[in-house]
């Protein structure tokens, strides 16, 4: 079983930046791929980056591509995604998600989630 909680959310204007956090429990985190996604008012939860266990291949939707850094540090549990020049449209509740795929973008490849972090962007 894996616990991830994620930090870092907050309210930032557009052109600024934030850094997520997702920590897991447990000792096998650097046997699962790690990867965050978005969900928006009304919208479907979307697949936003992910990072491999194997070699730490990374992979980013083409909107977020060029401005979002998906991240590990597996000696201390966690996941980062810093998030550079935020536009009003990635405003969601971002989560973090664990598989022992080797890597996926598909919500229902994910075994573990964290509760959700709220990154608010104003125009």
């Amino acid at each position: 079983q894996v616990q991830l909680i994620e930090s870092g959310g907050g309210l930032v204007q557009a052109g600024g930046s934030l850094r997520l956090s997702c920590t897991a429990s447990g000792r096998a985190f650097s046997t699962y791929a790690m990867a965050w996604f978005r969900q928006a008012p009304g919208k479907k939860r979307e697949f936003v980056a992910v990072i491999t266990a194997s070699d730490s291949t990374t992979l980013y939707e083409d909107r977020v591509k060029g401005r979002f850094t998906i991240s590990r540090d597996n000696a201390k549990n966690t996941a980062y995604l810093q998030m550079n020049s935020l536009k009003p449209e990635d405003t969601a509740v971002y989560y973090c998600a664990a598989t022992k795929r080797d890597y996926s973008v598909i919500v229902e490849q994910f075994d573990y989630w964290g509760q959700g972090a709220q990154v608010t962007v104003s125009s």
